[in-house]
C-alpha cells in the first residue's frame, strides 16, 4: 500500500554531509602511498610530437615520473578515439593531453608538468566554423541516433505561397560545461584488479570501457561515483581524467590522485558545439504555420564525429503541412564537441522559439496565443498521438502567473528612467525516455530495508528521489529505508543523463520491491535478511514507441539602459508539465538551475576562440562569464497536474533539462520587445546595444 511518500517535499538526504564536508568526491578518499598526477596539454594546433625532453622534470624533487606516449602502459583496443591517450605522437587539438607528471605531491607534479619540454612538427589547421566551409558535409545521423534530415510536403513551393514569412539566421557560440567539480580520479591497481574512484555519471558505463581498454574482465574493474560534483552531460562516458589517471597508476605501480583543473576542462572533455542556424516560416494571416524549415550547422572534430541534434526539436514542436529539417557538419582541429544540458533541444529551441517571436510580430499576433493556434494535435514528426501534451496549459498558466495579458505588445513602450522594460516568452519541449536498468531490494529483521542500484547523484537529488519511490511501493515510512548507489558492484544501472534517470532507475526499484513484497506475504520483517531484485530490460524493450514529451513556457521580463546597453534580469517564471513529480524540493533546484543556465547562456556565456593558437581565450571562470546570483533578482519555477500512463511506473518524464530549453529565446525576445532590437547572435551583451541607434 502507497504511503504517499512521492510528491511530499524532502530536503536531500545528504545535504548535511555535503554542506560539513564529510560527502567524498572523487579525489577526497584516503589512500595509503598515493601519488599526484598532472596533466601536460599540448601547445599547438595540428601536428606530432618529435621530442619530449623529460630531464628537467624528473630531476625536480618529488617527481617519480613521466608519463607518455613513448613509455605509457599500452591499450588494448580504441573503444573511441577520444580515449586513445598517450598511445601515439599525433596531435588533433591544442590543449590535447600528451603527458601526465606523476610526483609525491600535487605541488611537485604541476612543477613537473611545468618542466616538460615537447617538441613538434606542426601542420597548417581549421578551426572556425562558417556556413560556407569548405568541408561542410552531411553527417549518416546525428545524436543519439535521429535521421539527419527530414522532409514533409513541399517546402519550398509552401513558403514561397505564404503571405507572411520569416526567414533568419540565429548563431551560438561554444558553451563549455562548468561543473563545479571537475573532472577527476583516483586510481589504484591491486593484484590485477582496478578500483577507481571517478566524478562520473555513470558507473555501470564507464566500468565497461575501462574493462576493454585495459583488457580485464568487468568484475576485475570497480567504479565509485558516490557523491558527483555536477556534469551536466560532460561526464555521460568515460573521459580522458579517468583514463590518464589508470594509465599513470599502472605505470608507477601505486595509486594516483589526477584532478584536471579549470583551465585543462575548457575543451578537451567536451562542449556545447558553436551553432548556424537558418528558420523559415511560413503562415497564413491568422498565424497558423504552413511551412517549416530549419537548416543547421555545427562542428566536430578531426577524430570522432558528434552531430549535434539542433534541428530535431523543431519536428514536433508546431504543426505545419510543409517541414524541411537539415543538419551539416564540419570536421575542425578542435576537440570534440559532446553533450551539454540539453544537447541539441537547447540551442535549437533558442533558434526555433525566436523566429516565433518575430513571426508573431509580423503577423500582429500575441506570441502565447501564436503558439496556440499551431499546437499539434498529434506528433508532425511520427504522425502518432502523444501520449500528453500540456504545452497549452503551460502557456496559459504561465501567462496568467506572469500577468502578461497587462503587456503592451509595442516594442520599445515602457520606459522607467533612463531603462527601457521588455517581456518575451517561449515554448519548452524535451524528449521523456526510459532505459533498462536492474536494483535489488532487501528486507531487514529490524524492520529496515536496503535499496542498492547504480544510479548516479550527480547534484540533481536522485538518492532522495529514489529513497521516496521506493518507501512508495514498499508502503513503508521512507525512515525504514536504507539506499546506497554510485558504485559498479551494485545492480547495473544507466546513466544520469537524457533526463531519463529517476524514470529508468525507479522503473526497476518499484518492480524490485514488488517482488520483495511478494516474498513477505504478511508484511512482518523476516528472521534473517530476504532479497529480491528486477531487471526491466524486456518491459522496456516491448514499451510502445510513442511520442514522449515533457514540455513547458517560460516568460522573462528585462530592463536595458538605454546609457550602457547593460541588460538586467528583473524577472523569470517558467511553468512545467513534466509528469508526476517525485520530490518538489530537488525538483524546483532542477528546473530553476535549468532555467539559470539559459539565462547565462542569452546574456553572458560564450567560448572565444583564436584562430591563430586554436583555442578559447576565455578558458577559467575569471573571463568566461557565467550567471551569478546578482544577474537573478526574480526566479519562480511551477508546474501542472499531470498524469500520464503511458511513460513508466512511476510516471515521471524527467526535469533535469526542460528548464535550460527555450529560456534563452525568451530572454532574447524580451530584449527585443524592450529595445525594438532584434539580436540573432548570442551572448545579448552590451557591445550589440550600444551605439544602436534605435535604443537612444
Amino acid at each position: 500500500m502507497s504511503t504517499g511518500a512521492i510528491g511530499q517535499a524532502h530536503p536531500r538526504l545528504e545535504g548535511r554531509e555535503k554542506v560539513t564536508g564529510a560527502a567524498r568526491y572523487a579525489v577526497e578518499y584516503p589512500v595509503d602511498g598515493v601519488t599526484y598526477g598532472w596533466v601536460v596539454p599540448a601547445t599547438v594546433v595540428r601536428g606530432r610530437i618529435t621530442r619530449i625532453d623529460t630531464t628537467e622534470a624528473l630531476a625536480s624533487p618529488g617527481v617519480l615520473a613521466v608519463v607518455h606516449h613513448g613509455n605509457a602502459p599500452r591499450l588494448a583496443t580504441m573503444v573511441e578515439p577520444d580515449l586513445w591517450l598517450l598511445q601515439d605522437p599525433a596531435v588533433h587539438y591544442r590543449g590535447q593531453y600528451v603527458a601526465v607528471v606523476v610526483a609525491l605531491s600535487l605541488e611537485a607534479a604541476r612543477e613537473g608538468a611545468r618542466l616538460v619540454r615537447v617538441e613538434y612538427d606542426t601542420g597548417p589547421h581549421s578551426t572556425v566554423l562558417t556556413d560556407d566551409h569548405p568541408g561542410l558535409y552531411k553527417p549518416d545521423e546525428v545524436n543519439p541516433h535521429y535521421p539527419t534530415d527530414t522532409a514533409e510536403g513541399d517546402f519550398d513551393a509552401g513558403y514561397a505561397a505564404a503571405p507572411v514569412r520569416v526567414d533568419a539566421t540565429y548563431r551560438t557560440p561554444a558553451y563549455h560545461n562548468n561543473p563545479m567539480e571537475p573532472h577527476a580520479t583516483t586510481a589504484q591497481w591491486t593484484g590485477g584488479r582496478l578500483l577507481v574512484h571517478d566524478s562520473n555519471q555513470g558507473a555501470s558505463s564507464v566500468r565497461a570501457t575501462l574493462s576493454e581498454l585495459f583488457d580485464l574482465p568487468r568484475e576485475s574493474v570497480r567504479v565509485i561515483a558516490e557523491h558527483v560534483g555536477g556534469g551536466f552531460g560532460s561526464k555521460g562516458y568515460a573521459k580522458a581524467a579517468v583514463v590518464l589517471t589508470a594509465l599513470a597508476a599502472r605505470h608507477v605501480d601505486r595509486p594516483v590522485k589526477l584532478a584536471l583543473t579549470r583551465q585543462q576542462i575548457f575543451g578537451p572533455i567536451g562542449y556545447r558545439t558553436p551553432t548556424i542556424q537558418r528558420v523559415r516560416l511560413a503562415a497564413d494571416t491568422d498565424g497558423r504555420l504552413t511551412a517549416i524549415s530549419h537548416d543547421a550547422i555545427s562542428q566536430t572534430s578531426m577524430i570522432r564525429e558528434f552531430a549535434e541534434q539542433t534541428a530535431v526539436y523543431t519536428r514536433s514542436m508546431y504543426a505545419a503541412p510543409h517541414r524541411r529539417t537539415t543538419h551539416r557538419l564540419t570536421r575542425l582541429d578542435v576537440p570534440t564537441p559532446f553533450w551539454m544540458r540539453a544537447p541539441g533541444e537547447c540551442p535549437g529551441a533558442y533558434a526555433l522559439e525566436s523566429a516565433m517571436d518575430e513571426l508573431a510580430v509580423a503577423v500582429g499576433i500575441d506570441p502565447v496565443e501564436l503558439r496556440v493556434r499551431n499546437d499539434p494535435e498529434v506528433d508532425p514528426d511520427q504522425g502518432k498521438p502523444f501520449t500528453s501534451r500540456n504545452l497549452v496549459a503551460c502557456l496559459r498558466e504561465g501567462a496568467r502567473r506572469f500577468g502578461w495579458a497587462d503587456r503592451n505588445p509595442t516594442p520599445r513602450s515602457r520606459r522607467e528612467g533612463r531603462f527601457l522594460v521588455g517581456s518575451g516568452m517561449a515554448g519548452s519541449a524535451y524528449p521523456t525516455r526510459s532505459r533498462p536498468s536492474s536494483a535489488r531490494v532487501t528486507a531487514r529483521p529490524d524492520g529496515g530495508f536496503l535499496v542498492q542500484i547504480n544510479a548516479t547523484d550527480i547534484g540533481t537529488g536522485a538518492r532522495t528521489a529514489l529513497w521516496l519511490v521506493a518507501a512508495d511501493a514498499l508502503g513503508v515510512p521512507p525512515e525504514r529505508i536504507e539506499i546506497r548507489i554510485g558504485d559498479s558492484d551494485l545492480p547495473t544501472a544507466p546513466l544520469a543523463g537524457g533526463s531519463m534517470g529517476t524514470s529508468s532507475w525507479s522503473w526497476a526499484v518499484i518492480r524490485a520491491c514488488a517482488a520483495l513484497r511478494a516474498k513477505l506475504p504478511d508484511g512482518r520483517p523476516p528472521d534473517a535478511e530476504v532479497s529480491a531484485e528486477a531487471d526491466t530490460t524486456d518491459e522496456i524493450g516491448e514499451q510502445a514507441a510513442l511520442p514522449r514529451y515533457a514540455y513547458g513556457a517560460q516568460f522573462v521580463e528585462v530592463r536595458v539602459d538605454t546609457t550602457t546597453g547593460e541588460i538586467r534580469l528583473n524577472r523569470m517564471l517558467g511553468v512545467f508539465a513534466a509528469g508526476r513529480i517525485v520530490n518538489p524540493t530537488t525538483a524546483r533546484s532542477q528546473l530553476i538551475g535549468g532555467m539559470t543556465m539559459g539565462l547565462s547562456m542569452a546574456l553572458h556565456e560564450g567560448g572565444l576562440l583564436d584562430e591563430r593558437y586554436g583555442d578559447w581565450v576565455n578558458h577559467d571562470l575569471a573571463t568566461y562569464h557565467i550567471t551569478a546570483c546578482p544577474d537573478v533578482e526574480s526566479i519562480e519555477a511551477y508546474w501542472v497536474d499531470e498524469h500520464d500512463d503511458e511513460l513508466n511506473l512511476a510516471g515521471v518524464k524527467g526535469i533535469g533539462e526542460i528548464g535550460i530549453v527555450g529560456a534563452a529565446a525568451a530572454v532574447a525576445n524580451a530584449v527585443y520587445h524592450a529595445t525594438g532590437v532584434r539580436i540573432r547572435d548570442l551572448p545579448i551583451q552590451l557591445d550589440k546595444l550600444v551605439g544602436v541607434s534605435e535604443l537612444a
